[in-house]
């Protein structure tokens, strides 16, 4: 099978791709998904998330190697493994970023990233519920809306702006500073994925396009040092199929470095281990991991409205169902984190460092511990830790999992910031109008000291599911992609999903990526 362009991973990014390429009827497409079709109703219910994130439905539920930072445990690291990708599994948070994090990626060598160039690419992807404006698009695939809140939603962005902080009624604007409701991909009750949005309205009427699920990529096939095509395995048949024009590498921050590296193209160090032939020394695949170290602060509580375990709840959620099935309202459409603000551990910085996600349940070991009762929780995460990690190979079978180490507080910064939003946190939390919740902490009541809370960071931070950076946008010896995405050194071969980052950016990483690859497309299609 021959195609003109052979994009691996049909996630945030590779859906996006495969719609913007496929435009033009004169070329052919082949999308591949290691995963299954999206027919899930946990992905399409935005509740499912509750079900799918601790497990391995539809999930590669990766786990770190034992992190120093958390006290030897190994952290947990869910990624989309279906139609969608991750944009199938997420929170359904529509965030971009502070405007700066892409001024600083130009400032780094990376010309057409400033955030006045990334703004267009922004705005042509989304549907916002707004309508249209000088920060928000309305044409775009990509629904963007407002929920319903849960009452104690409310009730946190009222102690959010009781404890001095005030209210943002759109991150996405002009300014990200504050504390309000997240703007989410739902609509009319159901997530609004990429595999929804990009996929889903073209497959059937584009015959240039063929997308290929339950087809996991093991090797990028090479002449020399050009990229022309992929080896996959698909129903335990292996076969390869040709590029004409260009593989496109949109297998996340953690499949796109691993693909590369079982291709021979990476740092030798990390290949000749595993007996695979350098065909390319790139120094930088794998390295550069940053992701957002998060914390949870979970509290039960006496009211039955907020999700959980019990008698009482467990009936409503059967009419809640009921509700959900007739008319796509009612719990069922939440995506639990409703709410939240984005705040600076000092005033003197210049942008917000901390992240907080208010949720309508109480989270413990992401949904992996259950509780009886209901509760509240409230995520908070360091927006640009100085942690950096990396990922390798653990063996060169293709369906082993990659060697995933972030370094989770490996940086004394982090974990001071991270204690000071805990304790921000906790002082909205106290504030008079979550009162009426009786709010009781199963964590870090009558905790105070810092040696104390340190030592519970230790024992209870994770990911909030946002790596970035192992295959970086750049010029400098660990680079891996130019400021197009193309492989330094390998032709016709593009990276295009988070693992380009060269920093975090501060925020959910979602709608970043989408926006990675509109900019892509437009390069690709121009050099045809």
């Amino acid at each position: 099978m021959e195609f003109d362009y052979v994009i691996i991973g049909a996630g945030s990014a590779g859906c996006v791709l495969a719609n913007r390429l496929s435009a033009n009827p004169d070329v052919t497409v082949c999308l591949l998904e290691a995963g299954p079709e999206d027919r899930s109703p946990l992905i399409h219910a935005p509740v499912g998330v509750a079900a799918i994130l601790p497990s391995r439905h539809v999930n590669w539920a990766f786990q770190t190697v034992p992190q120093p930072g958390l006290n030897g445990r190994c952290g947990y690291q869910p990624r989309g493994k279906v139609l969608g990708g991750s944009s199938s599994i997420n929170g359904m948070v529509y965030i971009r970023g502070h405007h700066s994090d892409f001024d600083d990626w130009q400032a780094m060598g990376n010309p057409g990233w400033s955030f006045s160039d990334v703004l267009p690419y922004f705005r042509k992807s989304e549907m916002n519920h707004r309508g249209a404006c000088d920060f928000h698009g309305a044409q775009g695939e990509l629904y963007v809306g407002k929920n319903p809140l849960h009452p104690v939603t409310q009730a946190f962005i009222e102690a959010g702006q009781m404890a001095g902080h005030r209210h943002n009624p759109d991150f996405n604007g002009a300014e990200q500073e504050g504390i309000g409701q997240f703007d989410v991909t739902i609509r009319d009750g159901r997530r609004w994925s990429t595999a929804t949005a990009f996929l889903k309205p073209i497959r059937r009427t584009r015959k240039n396009l063929t997308v290929m699920t339950g087809a996991a990529a093991e090797r990028i096939v090479l002449e020399g040092k050009k990229a022309v095509g992929v080896e996959l395995r698909i129903r335990g048949n292996r076969q390869t199929i040709k590029a004409r024009q260009e593989v496109l590498l949109s297998a996340g921050c953690f499949g796109s470095p691993q693909l590369l590296m079982l291709s021979g193209i990476g740092p030798q160090a990390e290949l000749k281990p595993q007996g695979i032939a350098v065909q390319h020394e790139l120094p930088g695949v794998g390295q550069n991991l940053q992701d957002h170290p998060d914390v949870v602060l979970s509290y039960k509580s006496h009211d039955t409205s907020l999700m959980g375990i019990s008698l009482r709840g467990s009936a409503k959620m059967g009419k809640a169902l009921i509700d959900y099935v007739r008319h796509r309202r009612g719990p069922f459409v939440s995506n639990f984190a409703e709410g939240g603000g984005f705040l600076k551990t000092d005033a003197s910085l210049a942008r917000p460092d901390i992240q907080l996600h208010s949720v309508i349940a109480m989270i413990d070991d992401h949904n992996r511990k259950l509780h009886w009762g209901h509760g509240f929780s409230c995520h908070v995460c360091v927006l640009r830790p100085k942690s950096v990690g990396s990922v390798g190979l653990q063996s060169n079978d293709p369906s082993a999992p990659p060697r995933i180490d972030p370094n989770i507080l490996g940086h004394d910064d982090d974990v001071e910031t991270l204690l000071t939003g805990y304790r921000m946190t906790r002082e909205i939390i106290q504030q008079t109008p979550m009162a009426r919740y009786g709010l009781k902490d199963m964590h870090s009541e009558g905790m105070y000291g810092d040696e104390q809370l340190i030592e519970l960071l230790r024992q209870r931070t994770d990911t909030i599911y946002h790596p970035v950076g192992t295959c970086k946008m750049g010029n400098d010896e660990h680079a891996v992609v130019d400021s197009q995405l193309r492989v330094h050194g390998i032709e016709r071969l593009r990276v295009v999903d988070a693992s380009i980052m060269p920093t975090l950016v501060g925020g959910n990483t979602n709608a970043a990526s989408i926006m990675i690859a509109e900019r892509a497309a437009d390069w690709v299609s121009a050099s045809r």
